[in-house]
């Protein structure tokens, strides 16, 4: 048979069915070949030429590069290590002298080719494949050592596929002692074709058919042209199409996964960058890789799409269910007070529940701004950030202890609206906004996990749903008159209730003042505690003059201006400390990626994310986790307890909760053996943790 008509002919049209079945004999058809192919061949030209080079002359000892130079014939390509669908890399079979070796070979950026229903990564021009040798350490200076090389490889068209082999030779000069020989000036050019190693690990992750990878790309690289190429075979389904999406300094991507395909071992990937074939190769483990809008592209064409509705419809419930949230709890009784003094005027009430819807829609939508923005510019950030930054704290607690003076009747506030005009309860909404926002409970948490994954504009429509349904009991009562019937109406209870609602906000102001200690330490804690006093004074003096029909509008001015200089310099009192919580249950190991992966190796595993602020979390941990029984149950069942600690803003913990879909704290995650994680409500019970360790 003619050398030249012995070819692999690859069909455009294939049953998709049958496509794993093709590529698997086309792979087995390629190998056989080239492994059969006799020496005659090459009686007949190669469709890639092929040539060995020595980078430079070499001190005994050295390593040096050879570089196997190829030039396809127009219209043929050649393969790389790992050839895709169809084709087969090169096979190299070196012949050293003794004491000579030769390492790895480094294959340029490929390219894809798609060919029908097959993947191929290729070369169609001329590239160069680099090869280290070491010169053995007894070589003779003004000597030369000799190199050959026979190589096979596959030679495809778009049609046909030639398998082709070539014996190769060169030689190696040994330079004298001191001497510094150049480059082949060619080397630069061939260097510039492989992909920059990255010294940073990525991670991926194979869950559901798919295949997802995160690539460290710093949020100034461009990738114009993005491609990713797995060098191990049996993960990806090379044909799949490919989605991109940057998170900071992060480049997710996202295709298709093999039926047969697990997470493992360490995989090795080339990411192409460009069309002038500029790239990238780092290694990936297995990891948590965050969720992105590639995932959400579902829900982006449309919030008035089933999904987006759906969405919509859980941001206004989980706002809802804001209402009655522990951590809401302290700042109802400002909303008790507006709702008495609404009384029986409609009018009036109408306009208080308006002022105070105002406040908590504008308040979230500006919270929401800031949260958006914050992440366009790369940095890792989640839902209640606020709280994570002593500044915040620190205006909170001044506002807090404001609120606390007033409540308890040491002055009335000062506004620049009259509080019959709405502004108290437009105040009111705010704080209320404020102060429950740091909660995620049932259906708000997978409305603002696709907030942060969503285009700005129906993120922000996202998060006026979530202040509607925040702030729509209030808006019901003033416009539903059988609802403002059931109130009370106004009268000598309301100074009682006043004062009696003082307390919860005062235990409000001893919260804050240990947040401020968790975050800032002692030296945050006792200029919180200093702030507190100086702005009660100021509230008392204050209120004298009210009581003597002087103004005091000069003193609440000063107490914004100590509050806000105040939280100017929370950050230089703020004391390095660590993100070590308070471990509900004990030996817990604090929440790292390795950790995670470690333990998972090892049998089941609890994660749990808290934080300070979170009055959910807390009470969560007081009756659930931390209980006898769970503890128990975890210790027999070999249960390894992960904690993340979010008091304090934590770039890994914020992309672990992304990659999740959730925008803040609590979190609850199992992880069974061999299995990915379930996520657990976010209202537990000790019966649930046990069952969950008893399976």
């Amino acid at each position: 048979m003619n050398e030249e008509n012995r070819f692999i002919v690859i069909p455009t049209i294939v049953p998709p069915a049958f496509k794993p079945v093709l590529r698997a004999l086309t792979l087995v058809i390629a190998a056989l070949i080239v492994a059969i192919t006799p020496a005659h061949a090459q009686d007949r030209a190669n469709h890639i030429s092929s040539e060995l080079i020595a980078q430079r002359a070499a001190q005994p000892g050295e390593t040096i590069e050879i570089a196997i130079a190829m030039r396809p014939d127009a219209g043929w390509h050649g393969y790389w290590s790992n050839p895709g669908d169809a084709g087969f890399g090169m096979d190299l079979v070196w012949t050293l002298p003794d004491g000579a070796s030769a390492g790895e070979p480094e294959y340029p950026v490929p390219e894809p080719l798609l060919i029908g229903p097959l993947m191929n990564h290729v070369y169609e021009g001329p590239y160069a494949v680099l090869v280290p040798i070491t010169v053995p350490e007894t070589a003779a200076s003004g000597t030369s050592i000799p190199v050959s090389l026979r190589a096979n490889w596959l030679a495809c068209t778009d049609k046909i596929c030639v398998p082709e082999q070539a014996e190769m030779k060169t030689v190696i000069p040994v330079a004298a002692k001191g001497e510094t020989p150049g480059d082949d000036p060619r080397f630069s050019k061939w260097r510039q074709m492989l992909p920059a190693p990255v010294v940073m690990e990525g991670r991926y992750s194979i869950a559901n058919g798919q295949l997802r990878v995160a690539i460290p790309l710093a949020a100034g690289a461009e990738a114009t042209a993005p491609h990713l190429f797995v060098e191990e075979d049996r993960y990806a389904e090379y044909a799949a199409p490919q989605a991109f999406t940057r998170e900071g300094d992060w480049l997710i991507a996202e295709t298709g996964a093999r039926a047969t395909a697990s997470e493992g071992e360490p995989l090795h990937f080339v990411l192409r960058l460009d069309d002038d074939g500029n790239g990238i190769a780092f290694t990936a483990s297995p990891g948590e890789v965050p969720a992105t809008t590639a995932a959400a592209n579902a829900l982006a064409d449309s919030l008035f799409s089933m999904a987006g509705i759906a969405l919509i419809a859980a941001a206004f419930a989980g706002g809802l269910l804001l209402n009655v949230m522990p951590c809401v709890f302290p700042i109802l009784s400002l909303k008790a007070m507006a709702l008495a003094r609404a009384g029986g005027n409609a009018r009036e009430a109408r306009r208080e529940a308006i002022a105070y819807t105002a406040g908590v829609v504008l308040a979230v939508l500006a919270l929401g701004a800031v949260l958006l923005a914050l992440r366009a510019g790369g940095a890792q950030v989640g839902w209640a950030f606020q709280l994570q930054e002593p500044a915040t704290v620190v205006l909170l607690l001044a506002l807090a202890v404001a609120i606390t003076a007033n409540l308890a009747g040491l002055y009335e506030f000062i506004l620049p609206v009259r509080i019959g005009e709405g502004g108290g309860a437009f105040m009111t909404g705010v704080l209320a906004a404020v102060a429950a926002t740091p909660c995620t409970g049932p259906f708000m948490a997978a409305a603002m996990g696709a907030a942060l994954l969503l285009p700005g504009e129906q993120a922000m429509a996202l998060f006026a749903a979530l202040g509607l349904g925040l702030a729509a009991p209030f808006l019901a009562i003033g416009f539903v008159p059988w609802l403002r019937r059931m109130l009370p109406r106004p009268g000598p209870w309301m100074n009682r209730f006043r004062l009696v609602m003082a307390v919860p906000m005062g235990l409000t102001v001893l919260a804050l003042a240990w947040l401020c200690w968790r975050l800032g330490g002692a030296a945050l804690l006792a200029g919180g505690a200093l702030l507190a006093i100086v702005i009660a004074a100021l509230c008392l003096i204050a209120g004298r003059r009210q009581r003597k029909g002087k103004a005091a509008i000069g003193l609440a001015l000063a107490a914004i201006a100590i509050a806000i200089g105040s939280a100017a310099a929370a950050s230089a009192l703020t004391e390095p400390t660590s993100n070590a919580t308070d471990q509900a249950i004990p030996g817990a190991i604090p929440y790292s990626e390795e950790a995670l992966a470690s333990a998972r190796a090892t049998g089941p595993v609890f994660v749990y994310f808290t934080a300070d602020w979170c009055v959910t979390c807390k009470v969560n941990e007081s009756v659930a986790i931390a209980r006898d029984p769970v503890i128990e149950a975890f210790h027999k069942a070999g249960v390894t307890v992960i904690v993340g600690d979010w008091t304090r803003r934590d770039p890994a913990i914020t992309r672990f909760l992304s990659a999740q879909g959730a925008a803040g704290v609590p979190l609850y995650l199992w992880y069974a053996p061999g299995k990915d994680a379930e996520q657990l409500p976010q209202i537990l019970t000790a019966n649930l943790l046990v069952a969950q360790a008893r399976k």
